[in-house]
């Protein structure tokens, strides 16, 4: 009795045996569609210019569908992905459930406090909680680069850019 070969399966045509691919392919095209069925919604003012609020939107929507069709026809005639050579990746090694659930905790604490706490505050847990949940031992330098990048985003955001965040505990203060 002989083993399957790996990457191969009993199951699928023999026309759609690796060609993976056309998953992918399908992706960008649904994205495509997404994109153009969501920018024919946009509300356009009549006083709007000649490119207006839908123009952009149109055009990612449109090269997302020129580009998922391209894909899958280059992988219909024999084209494929290479798997990259250059990776420092351990295939062998298993993967880090522990890192991603922490990592996933600390952005739903981060959600669940930014409206209490504020910007600053609950990203800088955000920031120190990623740091933790990917091995750094030096908290204390972590803390300090987190609050300073906290910090930063939240004056680049709230001041130069004009995008609110809510400073929380701190507003009197920023």
């Amino acid at each position: 009795m002989s083993s399957p070969t790996v990457g191969t399966s009993s199951h699928l045509p023999t026309v759609l045996q690796g060609k993976a691919e056309l998953g992918v392919a399908a992706g960008v095209v649904l994205g495509g569609v997404f994109v153009l069925v969501e920018a024919a919604r946009i509300d356009a003012p009549a006083t709007s210019n000649a490119l207006g609020p839908k123009f952009f939107p149109i055009c990612i929507g449109a090269l997302l569908l020129v580009c998922g069709v391209w894909l899958a026809a280059d992988v219909v005639r024999g084209g494929h992905g290479d798997p990259d050579a250059g990776e420092d990746i351990d295939l062998d090694r298993r993967s880090d459930w522990v890192s991603v659930a922490l990592v996933s905790g600390a952005f739903l604490l981060h959600a669940a406090l930014i409206a209490p706490l504020g910007w600053p505050l609950a990203g800088a847990l955000l920031f120190w909680g990623v740091a933790v949940a990917l091995g750094s031992r030096r908290w204390v330098r972590d803390v300090a680069v987190s609050v300073v990048l906290a910090l930063a985003v939240y004056v680049v955001f709230t001041h130069l850019l004009g995008v609110f965040l809510p400073g929380g505990l701190l507003e009197g203060v920023l």
